[in-house]
């Protein structure tokens, strides 16, 4: 179709399925087929970086069924838990028609690179610049 689109998910957008929200968009406005879609997941906090509380963890165990609980989240010895964001979006893609193979995860940690990458957590909350460029080729 030569389209392109991108959105951002971070915990809210995810409980809310912003990647779904794309993908029913895209077959919308654009007649897409979500079979058809190629998808990637750019750089984001790891699961390794990402410790949440319960009330974030009680918002995705609504969002999700429960068989995607253990890949999504699990819990610690200090009561938080490590989020999965990477794995939660690619569960949205995949149910949204996506097929698996049509999704690229970078798997790059924006925490754990925070010296190339704008990283929330590693700034302990101070806002600054992040950007994202795309391109039909």
């Amino acid at each position: 179709k030569e389209v392109i689109g991108v959105a951002h998910s971070g915990w809210r957008g995810t409980v809310a399925g912003m990647g779904a929200r794309m993908v029913e968009r895209m077959a919308q406005e654009f007649g897409c087929e979500p079979a058809n879609i190629i998808t990637a997941i750019g750089p984001s906090i790891c699961q390794d970086c990402y410790e949440v509380s319960e009330d974030v963890i009680l918002a995705f165990q609504e969002s999700f069924d429960k068989k995607h609980w253990n890949k999504l989240f699990y819990q610690k010895e200090n009561g938080k838990y490590q989020l999965d964001l990477w794995k939660a979006n690619e569960i949205i893609l995949v149910e949204a028609g996506v097929k698996i193979d049509n999704i690229a995860v970078t798997n790059v940690c924006t925490n754990c690179n925070s010296d190339l990458l704008f990283s929330h957590r590693a700034t302990k909350g101070q806002r600054g610049s992040l950007a994202a460029f795309m391109a039909l080729k």
